[in-house]
């Protein structure tokens, strides 16, 4: 339904990087901001939930810091 580009937000949902203990909270939002991401059609709304998605994956992740 989208396009084929990635949208330059997706990059910030990394989660490979982090220990495994983060990783449990990051890898299932990365995956959803790229579910999303392929499945919605590129516009302003897209771009603002996949802003406040990144918004609460930090909050989270920051639970375990």
């Amino acid at each position: 339904m989208s396009d084929s580009k990635q949208a330059p937000i997706i990059k910030y949902f990394a989660y490979e990087h982090l220990p495994a203990k983060l990783q449990k909270v990051s890898k299932p939002i990365g995956e959803l901001a790229e579910k999303m991401d392929q499945c919605l059609p590129n516009c302003a709304e897209k771009s603002a939930g996949l802003r406040k998605l990144l918004e609460a994956k930090d909050c989270l992740v920051r639970c375990l810091v």
